[in-house]
């Protein structure tokens, strides 16, 4: 394992003392950052899968310490490695998995006649991926414009005929945009918030690519979820904060923007959709869910350092349980292999320090990570169909956020007597 080298400049995230030691800062308010929320030790990039002829190489392992602001109550990690480094190539496409094609096109559905959009609107993504999203919008003839800087997976949207910038959003390509008269009616950012070091620069794009009475739409997890699910392997790397509705007000409010509407969802074990306008938008009223959510939040103790400060004594009893379950496996000659190769699976395998030994292998169905091996536990990828080929007497699904359209496309693993096993918010079996 490899540390980081020293860093000539401090993270994103950190100032300077007139010591010269950097002080972590809070990359929303801006203030000191002492306060722990959750330390999973040292771990590599998520996605940064592994050729065979790499597997003797030295690999970058970096701190995996997630920080609570003591002001503005942000859960965030520091910058350790620059965004693109994390994302101008990109291992994840959205179109691999049914259940968020389906989520995409009931949100498009929603929100074009939510809002009225017709072929006079423009709609732009910050984060498109491969264009999975837009494709529903433009096939009811709507303009759409992609953002996306993962050169790979934009050339993905590009080919079907989504235009795609291959950019970093922030305010200069927000200013850039505008200059050539592009504007947003719509402005949709699904699960990107979390993935950006800059968190004020990225708002402050937003806010000038928004028409004066255009929307923006954020989707994000939710961290009350997030404690109470004890989904604590959805801390990585390429995610640098970790979203209140409480946290997200505070950032969008420093730019003079207003979260007026939200609607609470089931992805990602729990998600947040906002809706945000401009302040001076008087149109589209501040809506009794997100005054009743808030509320909520701070009923349940979201704005105390106490609530962030008991979620490591369950995270160490989920580590715990999942290891004794696979001890006791192995111990009996029964064999366990992995479903999915996602970021979250990443940090449960190494936090638990779980490798071939436990794991033989995992699959997944993006041939792009297919033939490579897995960062840090360098547990091997394989197409679906090695399951069915090996037969083993457990699948431990990795993503368990999609473990119902998982157990479905893998029903068949019951009849050799397969079982699976879900890790997340405790061990269980099923069937």
């Amino acid at each position: 394992m490899m540390k980081p080298p020293g860093l000539a400049h401090p993270p994103a995230g950190a100032s300077v003392h007139p010591s010269g030691t950097a002080l972590r800062v809070c990359r929303s308010c801006r203030a000191p950052l002492h306060e722990t929320f959750m330390d999973l030790g040292m771990s590599p990039l998520c996605e940064s899968f592994l050729d065979e002829n790499a597997l003797n190489q030295m690999e970058p392992f970096y701190p995996l310490h997630a920080f609570v602001c003591h002001q503005c109550f942000l859960v965030q990690l520091q910058e350790y490695v620059s965004p693109e480094e994390i994302f101008r190539e990109y291992a994840y496409y959205s179109s691999y998995s049914e259940t968020w094609l389906e989520h995409a096109r009931r949100y498009a559905d929603h929100i074009i006649d939510h809002l009225g959009l017709t072929a006079a609107s423009s709609v732009v993504e910050v984060a498109s991926n491969d264009g999975y999203l837009l494709h529903d919008f433009r096939e009811r003839d709507i303009p759409v414009l992609g953002i996306e800087p993962a050169r790979n997976v934009a050339r993905v949207a590009v080919q079907k005929g989504i235009p795609t910038v291959m950019e970093f959003f922030g305010a200069e390509l927000a200013s850039s945009l505008t200059a050539d008269g592009q504007a947003a009616d719509l402005l949709i950012g699904n699960n990107v918030l979390a993935q950006v070091p800059d968190l004020n620069d990225f708002v402050a794009g937003m806010k000038i690519l928004l028409k004066p009475g255009g929307v923006i739409t954020l989707e994000f997890p939710h961290l009350m979820r997030l404690v109470e699910g004890n989904q604590f392997d959805t801390i990585y790397h390429e995610h640098f904060s970790y979203f209140s509705a409480l946290s997200a007000q505070a950032v969008l409010a420093a730019h003079g923007l207003t979260l007026y509407d939200v609607e609470e969802l089931p992805t990602h074990g729990g998600s947040l959709r906002v809706y945000v306008r401009h302040e001076e938008d008087a149109t589209k009223p501040v809506t009794t869910r997100i005054t009743t959510l808030l509320a909520t939040e701070r009923h349940a103790g979201l704005e105390t350092l106490e609530y962030y400060a008991a979620f490591g004594a369950q995270v160490r009893e989920a580590k715990r349980a999942l290891l004794s379950f696979l001890i006791t496996a192995t111990r009996a000659g029964e064999t366990v292999v992995g479903y999915g190769a996602p970021g979250k699976g990443n940090t449960l395998l190494t936090y638990c320090g779980i490798g071939t030994d436990f794991l033989h292998y995992t699959v997944d169905r993006n041939p792009y990570k297919q033939g490579k091996y897995l960062p840090g536990s360098h547990i091997p990828i394989h197409a679906p169909e090695k399951i069915t080929a090996t037969r083993p007497d457990y699948v431990l699904i990795l993503p368990w956020n999609l473990q119902d359209e998982i157990m479905s496309q893998m029903a068949h693993i019951l009849d050799w007597g397969g079982k699976f096993i879900v890790p997340i918010p405790t061990t269980r079996v099923y069937p």
